[in-house]
């Protein structure tokens, strides 16, 4: 036909190889309008080529997502002229997550002239991720619901996890990734004995005793906790550290409190042996004038010898 558009052996190779591809591909104007879509995309919406051309490419059907969209679409008009983002479509099995990444086609003086993406489907990575965050929602449910509370850091003590609870305990929030766990320590001498434990768990990567730590809360307030810590080896080489607290407050000042009852009784009784003591003494002294009395009117035979003791010099007769 005269005047028809006839494509060269690269077009046609450059075409066929597009339509080929499984996953989908466009290109759109400056606008967002439609361009050229090809057969995998126009299955995963379930329209014809001729309907998706001149159409609206990426329609914010989503009001959360505009603004994210459109600070990522803005990539496009400047270095690097390019961007990745990600959209839910309608289709005819529902609805369906695109990951695209698009790059602008560029004119002599930069200015764009049409954009090219391709597209893959993630809606299925996108559900595990959903189940996965859901489960560990679960399982963190469950590790909160117990006594013990739950945190890692590295071998130089920055924060990698915190356990929401121990946020809560300490009535602060820690940044992990930023600050040391030392950072909310006291300066308790006990603490230093603690740590040397971790710094031994880090050097051998072998599991120590638990001990107990004291802690500053919101306001000055002293928590004690009680440490059970975990070295995670890899290639023979310590990580990090895992461990679990439990809050020991009200047990320690218990502790504290029958400690100082026991020393109080211990010095009670103490004191009332050495006031029976004493007692003991003074009544002994008090009857030593009757040995004497007792003496001289008891009744003994002659041969016996009469062995008078001595009159004591406190005794008035």
């Amino acid at each position: 036909m005269k005047g028809a558009y006839v494509m060269s052996d690269t077009e046609d190779f450059y075409h066929d190889l597009v339509e080929s591809q499984q996953d989908p591909i466009v290109k759109f104007s400056p606008e967002g309008r439609l361009l050229f879509v090809n057969s995998a995309y126009c299955e995963i919406v379930g329209k014809t080529r001729e309907e998706l051309v001149g159409s609206v490419f990426m329609p914010i059907g989503v009001e959360r997502y505009s603004d994210v969209i459109a600070v990522q679409m803005t990539k496009l008009f400047r270095p690097p002229y390019s961007c990745s983002v990600e959209q839910w479509i309608q289709t005819p099995k529902g609805m369906r997550c695109i990951s695209w990444s698009a790059k602008s086609i560029l004119e002599n003086d930069n200015s764009v002239l049409a954009i090219v993406a391709t597209g893959r489907d993630v809606t299925r990575i996108k559900h595990e991720v959903k189940a996965l965050r859901k489960k560990d929602e679960e399982l963190m449910f469950v590790l909160e619901s117990g006594n013990q509370m739950y945190y890692s850091h590295t071998t130089d003590h920055i924060m990698m996890f915190v356990s929401p609870r121990i946020r809560a305990l300490l009535g602060c929030r820690l940044h992990t990734g930023k600050r040391k766990w030392t950072d909310y320590l006291t300066d308790n001498p006990m603490n230093s004995a603690g740590l040397d434990r971790t710094n031994r768990a880090i050097s051998s990567g072998r599991r120590e005793p638990p001990y107990r730590l004291e802690m500053m809360g919101k306001n000055g307030r002293i928590i004690w906790v009680e440490v059970n810590e975990i070295p995670v080896v890899k290639n023979k080489k310590t990580v990090s550290i895992v461990g679990s607290i439990v809050d020991i407050t009200e047990k320690k000042l218990i502790e504290e409190a029958l400690a100082e009852a026991e020393y109080i009784v211990k010095d009670f009784s103490n004191t009332g042996k050495r006031t029976a003591a004493r007692a003991s003494e003074e009544t002994s002294r008090s009857l030593e004038p009757l040995k004497y009395v007792k003496a001289l009117f008891s009744h003994k035979s002659d041969e016996e010898d009469d062995d008078f003791p001595e009159i004591p010099d406190n005794l008035n007769v």
